[in-house]
């Protein structure tokens, strides 16, 4: 047993501490399950091959084994006395596994080394109540030891314990607590900001870059630099960018959010001279910015219509053919999509799905992929075409991960549908599926993406028609399995429940409505919400119990056909009268999507029912009663299931 475990860690070092750690294990009795007593024993009661055998593998003579009674009948039974090790003894094997088990996305091997890591081990601190625990890794020994700043105050120093850890460090410049140093990289930047340029400025304060550049320095000092104001001619996302991702520089903003010509750099080290560290940096990135400023310029010799010929030399899967066939697909899904959803921006969608894919030929996106989209908008706003379609070109992409931002205009949103539904059905049509941590396509991340689109901007869209839809058009490509279609909408589905689950819905709510029906996102959700609203009524239980009972008893029966001449008790009449009345009052319900409404009439049933299953014997002799009875409770069944299956959510 231990109490807390804190990690803290620089570009130098990984640390972790676990407090009140167990100093011993328990002892612990250990129970082994053996041979059947009739196997374990001939005849003559003498002990078999397989009672010596099971008894030799657990250290033990035949006449130590028990006897046990258990459900299949009497067995033999090994019990392990197991003495518990002292901590010290045990952490040396179980810290070298540790390490050894660290995944890194990249490692490497060293010298003579048969370990790989992110980067070669060079020392190593191991203390186990203020001793040192005794291990070699590699040829590395463990200490009490640990070193500081590389640069600043490099000499090793003794450990105590983890208090004493980060005091000292702290004193030999390492802020080795992230947290605290990723407060210091903000302070330092505005700091920075602050001293060269004044409060006109604000350094624009990207969270994935301060992740990198907290983990990049163990100790933050901020520089502030400038640059040729005829570089702010570049689209603020390509001039960001340049700073961003090569160089790992902040950009800086006026109070109007309009780019200014500075920018922050962070350094691991303290600098006497300024002005002398700030000119190495402003040296380098002034070439990576005439770099971008040339692309730029030459990007802007073509519009972006012309280069949609030549995306047939990018190939967007082997088995699927080209960018440019993956555009006319797009075309084609963007404008199904605002037949049924926006009629009238049925020549805007198509021309920027036509204009989407177009940017990945420019020399912009080519240096900085992650521009794809951004570029293409700048370039089509630039070319004369209309915003709402430039627009919908950066859109498309959106959102780019979970949580991220979505299109925020409906023409984005169906171009953006068309491209995922489009690589999705592609991506089944030759079964390259998600399985496992295999995803090579991001498909979980591409139907997460349809899942928010459709929620955010609430359409109405059968996700079927839309699915046959991008598969018709691999038609002269692939001939899909016959379960393509089904096994896709599942995923999709699959992918909807978890997300709605995660989020702290229900399960067996979820599941009753997306069982009913799952073509309609926005159908299924508003089901939901109904089924959810209602399931804490303690007469909707009882239903839903009574509900379980039917399902069961009609399994296999699709039937439901009534013949009144049939019934012979009142309870039977009674239930039929009542359906059908509630058939009649919920019909209009469901048509406007009042689900809650529909369940509080559907509710009324509660006592029929109760009657029905106290007083009719359902499977009767009478082969024709007990037809007409199933089939009753067939149509009872399939009224309510225009909600939700509600036996899912009957609690026993």
């Amino acid at each position: 047993s231990f109490g807390a475990v804190r990690t803290v860690g620089t570009p130098r070092r990984l640390t972790l501490a676990i407090d009140g750690l167990q100093i011993r294990q328990e002892d612990r009795r250990q129970e082994h399950t053996g041979p059947a007593k009739k196997a374990a024993f001939d005849a003559d009661g003498q002990p078999t091959k397989a009672a010596q055998g099971f008894a030799r593998s657990r250290g033990l003579a035949v006449e130590d084994l028990q006897i046990i009674e258990t459900k299949k009948g009497e067995y033999l039974m090994a019990v392990e006395e197991i003495k518990g090790q002292e901590t010290g003894e045990l952490l040396p094997a179980l810290l070298e596994e540790l390490l050894r088990s660290i995944p890194f996305p990249k490692s490497m091997r060293w010298a003579e080394s048969s370990m790989t890591f992110a980067r070669p081990l060079q020392w190593l601190l191991a203390l186990y109540d203020g001793k040192v625990i005794d291990l070699t890794i590699e040829g590395v020994r463990t200490g009490a030891t640990t070193l500081g700043h590389r640069f600043m105050d490099p000499e090793p120093v003794e450990i105590r314990d983890f208090d004493h850890y980060q005091e000292v460090l702290l004193a030999k410049s390492v802020m080795v607590d992230q947290g605290a140093r990723r407060e210091a990289v903000i302070d330092t930047v505005k700091k920075a900001v602050s001293e060269r340029v004044g409060e006109k400025g604000q350094p624009v304060l990207d969270e994935g870059l301060i992740d990198t550049v907290t983990n990049l320095v163990e100790i933050p000092w901020g520089i502030c630099g400038s640059f040729d104001e005829k570089f702010l001619a570049l689209p603020d996302e390509a001039l960001i960018t340049s700073m961003r991702e090569h160089q790992k520089y902040f950009p800086v903003k006026d109070s109007e959010g309009a780019l200014l010509p500075f920018f922050v750099a962070v350094n691991n080290t303290d600098v006497k001279n300024k002005a002398m560290a700030a000119n190495g940096h402003e040296r380098v990135l002034r070439a990576r910015l005439e770099d971008g400023l040339f692309f730029f310029n030459k990007d802007k010799e073509n519009p972006l219509a012309d280069r949609m010929k030549d995306l047939s030399g990018i190939i967007f899967q082997r088995k699927l053919g080209t960018m440019a066939e993956k555009s006319e697909r797009l075309v084609a899904l963007a404008a199904f999509l605002a037949e049924r959803l926006a009629p009238d921006m049925q020549e805007e969608a198509k021309r920027a799905a036509q204009l989407a894919k177009a940017d990945l030929l420019t020399e912009m996106v080519g240096e900085f992929p992650s521009l794809q989209g951004i570029i293409g908008r700048d370039y089509a706003l630039l070319d004369g075409e209309k915003p709402a379609v430039a627009d919908a070109v950066h859109e498309h992409y959106q959102p780019v991960r979970a949580g991220g931002q979505l299109p925020a205009s409906l023409l984005g949103a169906m171009v953006g549908l068309a491209d995922r539904m489009d690589t999705m059905a592609g991506c089944f049509a030759i079964n390259e599926r998600p399985t496992g941590n295999k995803d090579a396509f991001g498909q979980r991340r591409l139907a997460l993406g349809i899942i928010s689109i459709l929620r955010y901007h609430n359409l109405p869209l059968s996700l079927v028609e839309l699915a046959e839809q991008a598969l018709l058009g691999y038609a002269d490509k692939v001939t899909p399995a016959e379960d393509t279609l089904g096994q896709l909408i599942d995923f999709i589905r699959l992918r909807f429940e978890n997300d709605l689950i995660a989020s702290g819905m229900k399960q067996e709510v979820v599941e009753a409505a997306t069982s009913a029906g799952f073509d309609d996102l926005t159908d299924c959700l508003a089901r939901i919400e109904a089924l959810d609203s209602m399931r804490n009524r303690e007469e909707f239980a009882v239903l839903a119990g009574s509900f379980k009972r039917i399902r069961n008893i009609t399994k296999g029966n699709r039937e439901t056909g009534v013949d009144p001449a049939l019934f012979a008790e009142e309870a039977e009449k009674e239930l039929f009268s009542t359906c059908t009345a509630v058939q009649e009052q919920v019909r209009p319900m469901i048509e406007n999507r009042a689900y809650s409404e529909a369940l509080a009439a559907m509710l009324t049933m509660k006592e029929p029912v109760d009657r029905f299953f106290d007083d009719v014997m359902v499977m009767d002799e009478d082969l024709a009663v007990r037809a007409n009875r199933l089939n009753l409770l067939t149509g009872l069944g399939d009224l309510v299931r225009q909600v939700g299956d509600i036996s899912r959510m009957h609690v026993e």
